[in-house]
Order: structure tokens, then sequence, then C-alpha cells
């Protein structure tokens, strides 16, 4: 007896550990580990990550070993009595071992510069995918939970329009309402039920969306609780925000140190025109059948000083300052992007706390003109059509106030992201405004 009463247990405990919804921060967890585009960037910054080194090795200084082993036949013309065969049969084996130190290349110096700053730029990169991939996570979650309070919000208009319906038909029945009536029910059921295929059809779309980030079933989601209070941006005005975006925006961020690259650009191409000095060491050996076996060290310096290059150096400058001048524009086209999307993220968060507000009273008077048109009706002072436009009505508002909630906590995050400082840590206050 105890066998079955200890599965049927753990049956129950595995339903109940399958019905936990998954909240916003486990979501984002499951993104970070499954999300190709979060680990494309992940790469992208491990490969950036060497720029540094990869510049750094041009100043330091290259060691090699070379050599050759070649044998020499044949025959020869020579009055020589040693060897009166004529004939030539000797190996000759070389090796070289050298290291070159250079001592001025400028445009090296300038290319270990640009691998620091290139370096910089990846990190930029990866800090602005990391933000948005807070972002569409975030958008894609509450993008489910919209559709899924819409269907909710549909069904419970078809279950009363339902009744609503049935209702009519019994009264036409008894003769207390006319036909009309039974037909208003009627037309309202059908458009919600072709309203509710649409809902279903958009819920998975969304859930499909969810699942390329995440690389699974998202399963249920926790939603938000009934009557949460959404904090209002702070700082509470607007220009910080957009100081803070026109500064600390990584797409900023990027822009400025790609000005730095152009103009470590020019310095480089410049050099072009510099000598260069170069400082080599070496140590030999070649031997020879029949000669021996030389030994030789040498050390020194070689120095280069270019005078003509067919214009092929002046004409890369003045390509380098173009560029340099492309990369200040565009430059300038972030920030101001950055800047403005601060200002729309910042009164879209305004705008949606006062929808907010103005659609919970709204919701209030919806609930209490239903009710009062249902009265109206049962003591006849009300028709069937007044019911059911008093039940769209509160419906509608529903959906419009559970919209406007998500749209409000979606442009806190925008606010943040183009201000620079979106983290995973801000996920954490809207994570408790959710319940399982």
């Amino acid at each position: 007896m105890q066998k079955p009463l200890l599965a049927m247990l753990i049956g129950s405990a595995m339903l109940t550990m399958n019905a936990q919804a998954a909240d916003l921060l486990q979501v984002y967890q499951q993104a970070l580990a499954n999300d190709a585009t979060y680990a494309s960037a992940r790469a992208a910054l491990a490969a950036g990550q060497e720029r540094t080194t990869q510049g750094r090795s041009q100043l330091l200084p290259t060691i090699g070993l070379g050599g050759s082993s070649t044998k020499t036949t044949g025959d020869f013309d020579t009055k020589n009595p040693l060897n009166p065969d004529h004939t030539l049969d000797n190996s000759n084996n070389r090796y070289a071992l050298q290291l070159t130190q250079p001592l001025f290349r400028w445009d090296r110096w300038e290319t270990y510069q640009q691998s620091k700053l290139a370096q910089a730029a990846a990190e930029a990169t990866f800090a602005q995918a990391q933000q948005d991939l807070i972002v569409r996570v975030s958008q894609a979650y509450f993008d489910v939970l919209t559709a899924q309070d819409a269907l909710t919000s549909i069904q419970a208009q078809k279950t009363a329009t339902t009744e609503q319906l049935a209702s009519a038909k019994r009264n036409f029945e008894v003769g207390t309402q006319t036909i009309t009536d039974t037909h208003e029910a009627q037309a309202a059921y059908d458009l919600v039920v072709a309203q509710e295929f649409a809902a279903q059809s958009d819920l998975e779309v969304k859930r499909a969306a969810l699942l390329q980030i995440i690389g699974k079933p998202a399963g249920s989601l926790a939603s938000l609780r009934p009557g949460v209070k959404i904090a209002a941006p702070e700082p509470a005005a607007m220009e910080p925000w957009v100081s803070s975006a026109e500064q600390q925006n990584y797409a900023v961020v990027g822009a400025q140190l790609n000005v730095e690259i152009a103009k470590r650009e020019i310095n480089r191409t410049r050099a072009g025109h510099l000598p260069t000095l170069d400082l080599t060491a070496s140590k030999g050996r070649d031997s020879t059948t029949g000669v021996g076996i030389n030994k030789a060290n040498a050390i020194g310096v070689t120095w280069s000083v270019p005078i003509f290059s067919g214009f092929a150096i002046t004409s890369k400058v003045r390509e380098s300052i173009a560029l340099e001048d492309k990369a200040r524009n565009d430059l300038e086209a972030t920030r101001r992007a950055a800047a403005q999307g601060a200002r729309t993220a910042y009164l879209g968060v305004n705008s949606g706390l006062a929808q907010v507000r103005a659609l919970e009273a709204a919701e209030v008077s919806s609930k209490s003109a239903l009710e009062s048109n249902k009265l109206g009706y049962q003591v006849g002072v009300r028709i069937n059509i007044d019911v059911l436009n008093a039940q769209r009505q509160l419906y509608s508002t529903q959906r419009d106030l559970s919209r406007a909630r998500y749209d409000t906590l979606m442009n806190g995050l925008r606010l943040k992201s183009a201000a620079g400082s979106l983290k995973e840590a801000d996920l954490a206050p809207i994570n408790a405004l959710l319940q399982n």
C-alpha cells in the first residue's frame, strides 16, 4: 500500500515543479547560455582582446633560425694535378641564427596604440550587446505576457458573451425580448470567437520569438501582480539622462574610440615618410667539403630612408584624413541618436505612468458601468447591446492597462540602456513585481 502512495507523492511533486512559472531573471539566465547573437558577441570580444598582444608584437624582437644544405657535383676544365678526373663533388651546410630588434619604427608604434583602442572598442561593443540582450529578453518576455493577457481577456469576454447570448435566447423564447437582442448577442459571440483565434495565433508567434532567444520553449511565465506600482525614473529630470546618453552610451563610446583610431591611422600613414632603424645580431656556421668550417658572429644596425614611392604615401595620408572626418561625423550622428533615444524613452516612461493611472481609474469606472448595465437589463431599462458594449469596454480597458504597464517597464529599461547604465541588476526590481 505504501508504494502507490509514494509514487503518487513523487508524481505530485513533479507536477508542482513543472507548474512553477519561470520569472524574468530565470529566462534571462537561459538567454545568457543559449542566445546565438550574444554568443557571437562574446566570441567577437575574445577575438578583440587579442589586438593588443598582436600590436605589441611588432615592437618586440624577432628571432629566426635559417639554413641550407646543398650538394654540388659536375665536371670542369682544370689542370690541377690533384684532381686528374676533372670532377666536382662537395657538400655545403649552412645555418644562421638572427635577431632583429626594431629601434625606430613609428608606424609600428602607432599600430600598437591602435590595437589598444581596438580592444577597448571590442569591449564597448560587447557591453552594448549585453544591454541589448537584456532589452531583447525583456521585450520578448513581456510580449508573451501581453499576448497571454489579451487571450485571457478575450476568453473572459467570450464567456460573458456566451452567457448573454443564452439569456437573450431564453428571454426570446418566453417572449420578454425581441429577436434583435438574440441577433446582437450572436454577432458579438461570433466576433469574439474570431478574436480568440487571432489572439491564440499571436500568442504562439510571441512564444516562438522568445524561443529564438532562449533556445527552448519557455513554458509558463510569471505575470505581473495585480495593482503593481511602477516607480518613476530617477533622476526625475530629462536632461541628466540625455547628458549621460551623449557621454556614456556604449555606441557613443565605440564611436569615440573609432575617432581615436582614425587619428592614429593618419600618424601611422605619415610614418611612411620617416626612416627606420633596426638592431640586428646573427650567429652563423658554414661548412663546405674540402674547404673547412667557417663561423661568424655579427651585430649592427640597419637603416632605411624612403625617398620616393610614387605618391602612394601622400595619397594614403589624404585617405586617412578623409576617414577621420567620416569617423567624427559618425560620432556626432551616434551621439544625437543616443540623446534622442534617451528623450523618447524618458517621455515614454512618464507618459506610460500617466496612462497606467488613467486606465486604472477607467477600469474601476468600466466595472461599475457593466454592473449598472446588467442591473438595468434585468429591470428592463437597458437593452442587450448596452450590456455587450459595457463588457467590451471593460475587457478593452483591462487589455490596454496591462499593455501600458509592460510598455512603461520596457521604456524604463530602454532609458537606462540609452544612458549606458543598464545592468543585469536592473532586472531584479522588475522581477519583484512578478508572481508565479
